[in-house]
Order: C-alpha cells, then sequence, then structure tokens
C-alpha cells in the first residue's frame, strides 16, 4: 500500500468489549471521527475478527468472561500477522499494577474507565500517526533501495536523492522518536521517558553509595469534577497551565513527565540536601494554591502528592513509581492537598487493600453480605416507623470486615454498584416477607442507601422498579438515601433523576446532613422531603448548647420546606428529650438499638418495644 493509500483509506479500529453501552459509546465517537468500526463481544471473536481482516488499531477491553484482555493481546503478539497491531488497553481499574501488566502484554496505551471522548480519539489517532510514521518509514526504506539499483549508472544523480532521503528519514525518525517520548498536550516527557531516566537513576545508586534521587507522583484534586463542569479544553489547559508552573521549579537535570489523565510525576536528580524532595512538593503545593486564570473560567485546584526516595534496594523504575503512587493515595486518603513520603508500612498497606479488593469481588459471587437493620423510631409515639439497611460483610477468615474499612475499596474498584443493588433488592425482599408473615404493619419502611455510582447509573430507574415488581413491596415502603455530594456532583442531573424517584412514590432522604454542602439553601431546588443530620451533631448535643441551636435551626427551616427530619446517633435518654422538644420528627442510634441481622429483628418486633 502506498503512503498515498494509507492517508486516505479510512482506518480500521476494532473495539473488544463485553460491555454493549461501551461498544456503542465508542463506536459512536469513532464513527463520527470518519474512522470504520468493527465490533466483539469477547476475545475469540476479536481473535477471528483479525484473521478475517487485519484492523489498524484495536481498543480492547481488560475485564470480560472467558478469555480476558491480556490474553487476547497475547496471543495477538504471539502471531507474526497481528503482532504489530496497536492495542489500546481499557479498563476500569486505575491501577499502576494493571498498567504496568497491560504495557508488559504488549499494550501501546492503557485507557481508564468511565471514558472521556476528547481523550480516546486523541490517543487513538496519535497511534495511528505513528503506525502511519511506521510505515513511511519503511517505504521510504524499500524506494532508497530500489532507486539505489536502478541508478547505478547515474552516481552523481543517485548520491543527491540519496542525501535528500537520508535527510527526510532522519528528519522524520527524530519526529517520531520525540513524539514516542514526549507528551502531545504538555510537550511534557512521557511515560517511556520517565521510565528510561529512572531505570539509570536505579543504576547509578548501586554504583555510586552518594547518589541520591526520588520521584514525585502528582494527582490533581477535583480535576474530574472541572474536567465534567466546565469542559474537555478547559481541562486541558489546566493540565498545560499546571505543566508550566512546575516546570519553573525543577532544576535543568530533573525531569517532569505527565504519564496520563491528571498524573505527574517529577524525577529528582542527584541532590544532597535530604529535605529537597518535600521542599519541591512544598513549593508545587503552594504554586497550585494560586488560582489559574484560563481563557474561559477562573479555577482553583489542589495536589495530592507521593513521594518516593530513591535507594540501592530497587531493581526497576516500576517499583519506584509503584511506591510513590501509593504515598500518594496516602495523601489523597489523608484529605488531599498535602505530600506523603512513602514507608514500607504503605506498601503493606496497599497490599492489603489490592487482597481486600480481590476477595471482594469473590465476595460477591459467593454472596458472603449479610444485611442488618437499624430501627427508625418516630419519636412523637416511640413505635418502630421503619428500618435502614446497613450492608455487613461476614469474610471467610477475618470475620466480620467493618463498612469503613471494605466500603471505601468497593468504590474505588468499581464495585459499590453491584453491592448496592444487592442491598436494595435484599432488604426489598426481607420487607415483603416481614409483611406477609404479619410481623410488620404496612406502612414500615425500610431506608436504602444509594451510592454515587448507582444514583449516576442510567439504569438506575429500571433497577428500582424491577426490584420493586420481583420483591412486590409498594413504593411508599422504600426510603432513598443519597448523600449530599452525590447530588450536588452533577446538581441538574441528580433534579431530573429525584423527581421521576418521587413521581414513582418513593421517599428521599439528604444522608449525613452537616457533613457536605451544608447548606439548607439548595434544597428546595430537589423534590427530597427527609433530612438526616449527621451523628456528629447528635453527639454531646447535651453538653454543647451550639449544636442545640445549630440542630433547632435545622429542624425549623426543613420543617418550613415541609421536610421531615431523622436524627442519627441517639445515644443517651438525655440526647432524646433534647431532639423531642426541638420537634425532631424520628431517630436511629444505640439508644433504641444497634443495627441487628433479620433474626434478631424478629426478637425486636416480638417485644413490641416503645420508647
Amino acid at each position: 500500500m502506498s503512503q498515498a493509500e494509507f492517508n486516505f483509506t479510512r482506518k480500521d479500529i476494532l473495539i473488544v468489549d463485553d460491555t454493549p453501552d461501551n461498544i456503542r459509546f465508542l463506536a459512536t465517537i469513532l464513527t463520527k471521527e470518519g474512522y470504520n468500526v468493527r465490533k466483539a463481544l469477547d476475545g475469540q471473536m476479536a481473535l477471528t475478527a483479525c484473521e478475517n481482516l487485519l484492523p489498524d488499531l484495536i481498543l480492547l477491553d481488560i475485564m470480560m468472561p472467558g478469555m480476558d484482555g491480556y490474553e487476547v493481546c497475547k496471543q495477538l503478539k504471539n502471531n507474526e500477522q497481528t503482532s504489530n497491531i496497536p492495542v489500546i488497553f481499557l479498563s476500569a481499574i486505575d491501577d499502576v499494577l494493571d498498567k504496568v501488566k497491560a504495557f508488559e502484554f504488549g499494550g501501546v496505551d492503557y485507557i481508564t474507565k468511565p471514558f472521556q471522548g476528547a481523550e480516546i480519539l486523541v490517543r487513538v489517532k496519535n497511534h495511528l500517526t505513528l503506525k502511519a510514521a511506521e510505515i513511511k518509514i519503511l517505504n521510504l526504506n524499500i524506494e532508497l533501495e530500489q532507486r539505489v539499483k536502478e541508478r547505478t549508472l547515474q552516481l552523481e544523480l543517485a548520491n543527491q536523492e540519496l542525501n535528500r532521503e537520508l535527510l527526510e528519514r532522519e528528519k522524520l525518525q527524530k519526529q517520531l522518536l520525540y513524539r514516542s517520548l514526549h507528551d502531545p498536550l504538555t510537550k511534557l516527557a512521557n511515560r517511556t521517558l520517565f521510565m528510561e531516566r529512572l531505570e539509570e537513576a536505579i543504576k547509578l545508586t548501586k554504583e555510586a553509595s552518594e547518589y541520591q534521587f526520588a520521584v514525585l507522583f502528582l494527582d490533581c484534586d477535583r480535576f474530574k469534577i472541572i474536567n465534567d463542569s466546565l469542559g474537555h479544553l478547559v481541562g486541558d489547559e489546566l493540565l498545560i497551565a499546571i505543566a508550566k508552573k512546575m516546570q519553573v521549579l525543577m532544576n535543568k537535570n530533573d525531569v517532569l513527565a505527565r504519564l496520563g489523565g491528571d498524573e505527574f510525576a517529577i524525577f529528582l536528580d542527584d541532590f544532597t540536601d535530604d529535605s529537597y524532595p518535600q521542599l519541591i512538593a512544598d513549593k508545587i503545593s503552594q504554586e497550585l494554591v494560586t488560582p489559574f486564570q484560563l481563557s474561559r473560567a477562573e479555577v482553583f485546584t489542589t495536589a495530592s502528592i507521593g513521594i518516593a526516595l530513591g535507594n540501592s534496594n530497587y531493581n526497576t523504575p516500576q517499583e519506584v513509581l509503584r511506591d510513590a503512587d501509593t504515598a500518594m493515595y496516602h495523601a489523597k486518603s489523608k484529605g488531599r492537598n498535602r505530600y506523603c513520603v512513602f514507608t514500607p508500612v504503605m506498601h503493606q498497606q496497599a497490599l492489603k487493600i489490592l487482597q481486600l479488593e480481590n476477595d471482594l469481588k469473590r465476595a460477591i459471587e459467593r454472596q458472603e453480605f449479610i444485611v442488618y437493620y437499624q430501627p427508625i423510631v418516630c419519636l412523637c409515639t416511640g413505635k418502630i416507623s421503619g428500618f435502614e439497611a446497613l450492608v455487613r460483610w461476614q469474610h471467610p477468615t477475618m470475620g466480620m470486615v467493618s463498612p469503613g474499612d471494605f466500603i471505601p475499596v468497593a468504590e474505588e474498584a468499581g464495585l459499590i454498584s453491584l453491592i448496592d443493588t444487592w442491598v436494595l433488592q435484599t432488604a426489598c425482599s426481607q420487607v415483603h416477607n416481614w409483611q406477609k408473615q404479619k410481623l410488620i404493619s404496612e406502612d414500615i419502611t425500610v431506608s436504602v442507601n444509594l451510592s454515587v455510582r448507582l444514583f449516576s447509573n442510567p439504569s438506575l430507574l429500571t433497577i428500582i422498579n424491577e426490584t420493586l415488581q420481583s420483591t412486590q413491596i409498594s413504593p411508599q415502603n422504600l426510603k432513598l438515601e443519597i448523600t449530599e455530594s452525590a447530588i450536588m456532583e452533577n446538581s441538574e442531573l441528580a433534579a431530573i433523576i429525584l423527581q421521576e424517584l418521587r413521581e414513582c412514590g418513593i421517599d428521599l432522604s439528604i444522608d449525613d446532613f452537616g457533613t457536605g454542602y451544608s447548606s439548607l439553601g439548595y434544597l428546595h431546588r430537589f423534590p427530597v422531603n427527609i433530612l438526616k443530620i449527621d451523628r456528629s451533631f447528635v453527639n454531646s448535643i447535651e453538653q454543647d448548647g451550639k449544636k442545640t441551636d445549630l440542630i433547632s435551626t435545622v429542624i425549623s427551616l426543613a420543617h418550613k420546606i415541609e421536610m421531615k427530619v431523622i436524627a442519627e446517633g441517639i445515644e443517651t435518654p438525655e440526647q432524646l428529650e433534647i431532639l423531642r422538644n426541638l420537634g425532631c420528627d424520628f431517630g436511629q442510634g444505640y439508644l433504641f438499638s444497634k443495627p441487628l441481622a433479620s433474626n434478631f429483628i424478629l426478637d425486636l418486633l416480638a417485644s413490641a418495644p416503645q420508647w
């Protein structure tokens, strides 16, 4: 195929993903850009598609039933006909170990879900351009050899032509080399160049004991919110601005790289002051505090930074980057906008979390979860008006795992929606069974928490409707609890979803009020009818008059906009009396009952409690 034919032929892209929605999304944006798109729902179908017609590029999902993406890529690279096809991995997992594994299997790039359309198009275009450049070089070499044979008698002209083409080839190779080692958006070093420099530093530490280096792994806080709310062009402009600010802080031998998305890495070379890495991290934090004046908006952002100090125990660049990444996540978990220096304890914690994530995946399959129920009491009558469904994990070896330990891991791993859906179905089924056995009255409700991921799931209404139909309970028996952050992340879309849920007859509650945006001003814009005051406000209310005044104000304003109020964490009779006097409608806490398994709830109901 000639170079002209290559440029004007529609590029053929094969999308391999077992999720139809993902294929549909990718196919739509790629087709609009003029690409010819083929689709495969599993690995075997992808291999067959390649046998029939070689694609120019493959977008390959990692987590698929049967043959996963790694195995598909391995077979492609082992086949001479398909070994040169660029493979971009797609995954919901944004873990450095998975990324490293993807590149070890022969992938040219790694894109995390949820997809960003602009990012997909840029990366596809770059790798197709890179492939085209390689073909051009190959064609130049072929043409060069042919011309030398044909023009032996015209030595002078042949030499002139040869020199011209060699210069063109050298220029093209330099361009190709630059593109392969630099990020196209920020013009910074990319992952490949960064890892090469890091490999050299590791060798030096083994040869010269006095040599010191460090790696800083930086992740921009709130970048996704900025990108989603203001658009990808503003997001790209922000990344360029951040890169420029950090560049001025580097020494000439240091390397600043963009690894992808909003992740940057900094290599600090041969410093003598042990505090130098922390000094650079402090300077970066101070620089980012200043707002960015972009073309369309003024933007504020901060960064979480992990620091890994080089030593002779490191053998590969991946190990150093892994530890810096681990320290960054530790900084993010501590509240963001800070830095942490890596310690071996962090690595053990990371391994523990990874093991917990793997166990979580198996726990869903093996149904190791249990739903506990905590009574919600009407403070006027003292009787149980409903229950909150709370998930618990009965681990086969560790015993009962605290939700505080596994819920964040489930959210990070993208498993929380599956768990939430299971809790919803289990709780509704349990209420139906109690009603059927005449153990509870028809007006008793069950409250189920919706995570941010499930709340933003396009299939949320379908999931809820199917659950209500399969469990045969009335929508009036179900209450859904949503956090402030879930609503405010995309308030316009949230208002639409909440209205549709209310039209189904389902009561809606703002959970943990006071820990998020903490403003009653926005509540009138959403069709919610219940407000849950966080336990941190109820705690020590009997000794803290300011808390009493604050709760009184919240209750009064909530009642004015026709909302009911539930107080969480009631533990003493004094707290209960104060909340009753303030006009709080409902309460829950250990004063009434701790969360109980369903069989113990039967004992509680049998005792006909009344507080």
